[in-house]
């Protein structure tokens, strides 16, 4: 089997599932390529898969294949490569939602913050939309939760040698979730969620690369949903509280964005990144917005106020969304995060193979 590296050929799965989605096919599976778990993808897609289609994802070159572990205890899993934690996701016991909890750079360095005293509703890197009218963001007592109805995660790595023999170790993990977002005092869904983390490195190994998508369709018997919010609704993360001061955001196109209020801006953007100081030394977070995504490209909502803050927004606040029944949306967004400060030439580069294969 010729294998390069996980990127291309997970990509790949992603396109074919959107692809079929649009072109109203059945609705998508989890299925095997190879024996092994592949990508979420639609019947059409499953039929023709190959083994190729999941091929773990590339590790730092010059290395030989590595140790991975997923452990699971108090609902909160943890990915380790090399007995060093990669990411952890807390997938039950939280408020209201479940969330990644931590992210590490390729040097081991977290870059998400938990429940912060001044906002305990910020929760790492968390989805969280408003859908009729319910409030899924905040944790009051009238506000949504996100309730897990089944959880699967995987692991695969690999040796791969290229043409000269030289061999490069290649990793993956893999996490679905199916959720029911509820309303406060109401035992029936919304809307229903599927969702898929990946987690993997960059093909030169200098990023971490977590892939995050997410179906969302009205339960059986309800003819539509419709998404809704504040301006900073969508795929929020929230920094380390080292990386609140002297941080700087920048963009794929340069833009300055529009100014909602103080230092909270809207810019419309296929990228947006943060560079700043986590634990005293430099990092950069990049955030994707993919290009099949609707409304692409995202409203990138940023701020510097008080604290930093980015997340991938579909501009809700501005124009609802509906989802129809038998029309699932699909969303799909990409969290890089490299040690040092990496340049927009970087950045462009990792997210042109990202959202083209």
């Amino acid at each position: 089997m010729n294998i390069r590296y996980f990127l291309p050929a997970a990509i790949a799965g992603w396109t074919a599932l959107v692809a079929g989605t649009l072109a109203g096919e059945a609705p998508a599976t989890w299925a095997l390529a190879g024996g092994k778990p592949a990508v979420w993808a639609p019947a059409a897609a499953v039929a023709a898969a190959t083994p190729d289609a999941c091929t773990p994802g590339a590790a730092a070159p010059g290395t030989v294949a590595q140790q991975m572990e997923v452990k699971q205890d108090s609902g909160i899993i943890e990915f380790l490569l090399d007995k060093q934690p990669l990411m952890l996701y807390r997938a039950t016991g939280a408020p209201k939602k479940p969330y990644v909890l931590q992210l590490r750079t390729p040097s081991g360095l977290n870059v998400l913050r938990d429940a912060p005293a001044d906002h305990k509703h910020h929760h790492g890197l968390m989805l969280a939309l408003g859908v009729d009218g319910v409030d899924f963001w905040s944790e009051g007592d009238n506000c949504g939760r996100q309730v897990q109805r089944s959880l699967q995660t995987d692991s695969q790595s690999q040796s791969i040698a290229d043409p000269t023999g030289k061999q490069t170790a290649s990793f993956q993990f893999t996490l679905q979730q199916e959720l029911a977002w509820l309303a406060a005092q109401d035992d029936q869904p919304l809307v229903v969620e599927q969702r898929q983390l990946l987690l993997t490195r960059s093909e030169d190994g200098n990023a971490t690369l977590l892939c995050w998508q997410s179906r969302l369709e009205p339960p059986p018997g309800k003819q539509k949903a419709v998404l809704d919010g504040r301006h900073y609704f969508g795929l929020g993360m929230r920094f380390v509280a080292s990386m609140d001061k002297d941080g700087v955001f920048f963009n794929a196109e340069g833009k300055e964005g529009e100014v909602v209020r103080g230092t909270e801006k809207l810019t419309p953007v296929r990228w947006m990144a943060y560079s700043a100081s986590a634990d005293g030394k430099p990092v950069t977070v990049a955030m994707f917005d993919h290009p099949h995504n609707p409304r692409h490209p995202a409203h990138m909502f940023t701020m510097t106020g008080g604290f930093a803050y980015m997340s991938a927004t579909l501009n809700l606040w501005k124009e609802k969304l509906e989802i129809p029944a038998g029309k699932p949306l699909v969303l799909r967004y990409g969290v890089a995060l490299w040690d040092g400060k990496a340049e927009p030439r970087q950045i462009e580069a990792l997210y042109q193979n990202w959202s083209k294969r």
